[in-house]
């Protein structure tokens, strides 16, 4: 049978030929259900570039992406950091990035990793599902780019800058962990629309604001008074401070809110990816394995590049130890991937152990049917609660420690046997619980009819209070957007100020 490809030089039939190749095992073999695919080949620069702006292809203009990107760059020429191999948007159709200088194993092997790993959790997870909208995303960033591009040309870059600046040093308070964001009605989404037409359109040349204006009105200001009726009607307490922001502020005019506003729906847009770093990158990585893994037992690639395959997975998927000088924390990748493997080995050739432990699952056999259920439907907090089994927390060496606040030292509450099994899934899983990894700051009141006041209300966990100097500088950000005085109280999770 003639091979796929030979060596490492790749042209783009090379990647149609391949594509086609991965297509048919993903979708006839693992049954995956992914978008439609769209994958761009672009240069090193170009990827750092996407990698500094949130590895978006559209992104407003910001001096922080532009730092990113320096500090990126200079690492990677340096020799310090290497680049990411792909990028993939979350959008329909699913857009992948492929760096141009990848040899065609390492094309192949992102292929299968980006274009039909990572979009089909995109397109199945039920956080993405609920709280993001591939159809709309890039037509979103689109009109962000050109909105905050014109207010510069309107208003003045340093005045757009600070609104930007302020709204993103809140923006991981900026989005709704618990219900819902609110949705227009059709009636709404039709006034919105024709509100940025007739923006696009007063925008359009800016020669028009030279013309005179024969007895002109003053301008409005987004300040209204506010009624008590309408304070009492905020519905406080509120989680999301930019949205908060965006509605009440007493000082924000409307091109202000509305940028406001597009932080808020960026940051909302990535807030799923936030808490499935583990299930998203272990689907991915356990895809490509499986289909090139495939593609060489059919004989549709050679053992040269399968060896150059295997190398650059095991360094993927590669978890140092807790007292190696290279350990920064647990890899994603190598958990991800682990679990995704267990469970395929307990549908298959379950012990006694994994009968006990998962019953349902153990020798069930239809491994693609466990995985696919448990990557619709799961975040990482909850994927690892029903799906870590000790034979990985054994593989992985887990413990616990436990640090009380009046001891000296740290105890080893639980390691990886028979006693502390459960207790190591619960402390793990409670790490990458995200409501106990970002400050929960709430308003909780804001007198918009006296002295407009606004308070807030940080609820500790584990009575651990925020940083006070980065505290007082984002405090400084929500008094710009506010225009009045901010307090914030700090309280412990009886609701007890500290």
């Amino acid at each position: 049978m003639t091979f796929l490809f030979e060596g490492a030089d790749w042209d783009f039939k090379t990647l149609q030929r391949v594509y086609n190749a991965i297509e048919e095992i993903a979708l006839e073999d693992l049954g995956l259900d992914v978008y439609p695919n769209q994958v761009e080949i672009i240069s090193s620069e170009q990827m750092l570039d996407a990698y500094s702006s949130h590895g978006m292809p559209l992104m407003y203009k910001h001096w922080a992406f532009g730092k990113m990107f320096a500090r990126e760059q200079m690492l990677y020429q340096t020799g310090y950091q290497g680049l990411a191999y792909e990028i993939v948007i979350n959008s329909n159709p699913c857009i992948s990035y492929l760096i141009e200088d990848n040899s065609m194993t390492m094309q192949a092997l992102v292929t299968a990793h980006a274009a039909f790993g990572h979009n089909h959790f995109f397109k199945n997870n039920y956080l993405f599902r609920q709280w993001t909208d591939a159809e709309a995303i890039l037509d979103y960033l689109d009109f962000a780019k050109k909105y905050i591009a014109k207010c510069e040309d309107e208003y003045g870059v340093e005045a757009v800058e600070k609104i930007v600046d302020s709204a993103r040093a809140i923006m991981n308070q900026g989005v709704f962990r618990y219900r819902r964001p609110p949705r227009l009605n059709e009636q709404q989404q039709e006034e919105k629309l024709r509100q940025r037409i007739i923006y696009e359109r007063e925008s359009f040349n800016d020669l028009w604001r030279t013309v005179p204006i024969l007895n002109p009105q003053p301008p409005k200001e987004n300040a209204p008074e506010f009624s008590d009726e309408q304070s009492e009607n905020m519905k406080l307490p509120e989680e999301n401070l930019l949205y908060f922001l965006e509605k009440y502020s007493p000082v924000l005019k409307a091109w202000q809110a509305e940028i406001l506003r597009i932080v808020r729906s960026i940051s909302q847009y990535f807030y799923p990816q936030k808490q499935t770093k583990i299930m998203n990158e272990g689907c991915a990585t356990f895809v490509h394995y499986y289909i090139l893994n495939e593609l060489h037992k059919r004989g549709q690639i050679n053992d040269g590049s399968m060896l150059e395959f295997l190398h650059n997975h095991t360094t993927v998927v590669f978890q140092p130890s807790f007292d190696d000088p290279l350990y920064s924390g647990i890899n994603h990748y190598a958990l991800g991937f682990a679990m995704m493997q267990d469970i395929k080995r307990m549908c298959e050739d379950p012990t006694e152990e994994d009968k006990e432990w998962f019953p349902e699952l153990a020798g069930s056999g239809n491994w693609r049917q466990a995985l696919k259920g448990a990557w619709a439907n799961y975040r990482d907090e909850s994927f690892l609660q029903q799906f870590l089994s000790p034979k990985i927390i054994r593989d992985f060496k887990f413990f616990a420690l436990r640090d009380e606040e009046d001891s000296p030292v740290y105890n080893v509450s639980a390691i990886h046997d028979e006693r502390g099994y459960r207790k190591v899934r619960q402390l793990l899983a409670s790490s990458y619980d995200i409501g106990l990894l970002e400050p929960n700051i709430q308003v909780v009141r804001a007198d918009l009819s006296g002295d407009r006041k606004l308070l807030l209300k940080h609820t500790m966990h584990n009575r651990i209070p925020l940083e006070e100097a980065e505290r007082l500088k984002v405090l400084a950000h929500i008094k710009r957007l506010w225009g009045y005085d901010v307090e914030l109280i700090a309280v412990n999770e009886d609701d007890v100020e500290q």
